[in-house]
């Protein structure tokens, strides 16, 4: 009896021994995210895979005058396209362009970059990103963070070519130099300004130059989520 007295004690310690044992918590390796992906949240990226639809007018105006706008409906999912301008009406899927579509597609490309920019910066992979700096910028003369995307001298319509993107402590994009051909010379430099919210993505609705009477701007921005 003492023997299965004492048996049953050194059971009930083992069994508490392993009761009692604490679990030791996983830590789970948490990526550190890129200066670029840090800007592209900061604009809204994480609502880009919920957009079924982008439209958006892109026109210049200088001085008093109007520009002639150029209207696009965009399909993110399907890549189609339609462009509406006074004197004509496109349609075309970019995955099944032919050569008619090839000087549309090059406007397309070049005004839904000014539009999203932030975002461009994670989407074009090929392209080789600078460490930031910080630095005074061109037009505001504020103290701001700078990073520097260049691209690759083949592929693409505008090869070789390189942006100075400035921007504040919140990731927000407030100025660039575009650079063509990576020349040091700054070939346009305008501001990021006038940002609205389209679904939680941010835009700059007007890029303006130093002078002020210079402005690259959107109107009739929409941006549809999936239901």
């Amino acid at each position: 009896m003492k023997a299965l007295y004492i048996s049953l004690i050194g059971l009930f310690l083992v069994v508490s021994c392993k009761s009692d044992k604490t679990e030791t918590p996983v830590s789970e390796n948490v990526k550190e995210l890129t200066i670029t992906e840090k800007i592209a949240n900061a604009h809204g990226f994480e609502n880009w895979k919920n957009v079924s639809e982008v439209k958006f007018t892109f026109q210049v105006d200088r001085d008093t005058i109007k520009g002639k706008g150029r209207s696009w409906t965009w399909f993110p999912k399907n890549d189609k396209v339609k462009m509406t301008t006074s004197e004509t009406n496109i349609k075309y899927r970019r995955s099944q362009m032919d050569s008619t579509h090839v000087n549309t597609d090059q406007k397309f490309i070049n005004d839904k970059y000014w539009l999203l920019v932030p975002f461009q910066l994670v989407w074009d992979s090929s392209a080789k990103v600078s460490e930031p700096t910080f630095t005074v910028a061109p037009i505001s003369k504020k103290q701001l963070n700078m990073l520097t995307i260049t691209y690759p001298n083949e592929g693409g319509y505008t090869p070789g070519d390189a942006y100075d993107i400035y921007y504040d402590n919140d990731f927000m994009i407030r100025e660039w130099v575009f650079r063509k051909g990576n020349s040091k010379k700054p070939s346009l430099t305008t501001t990021f300004e006038n940002y609205k919210v389209y679904n939680g993505i941010k835009i700059a609705t007007d890029h303006k130059m130093a002078d002020g009477n210079w402005n690259l701007n959107f109107t009739d921005v929409s941006i549809t989520l999936v239901n």
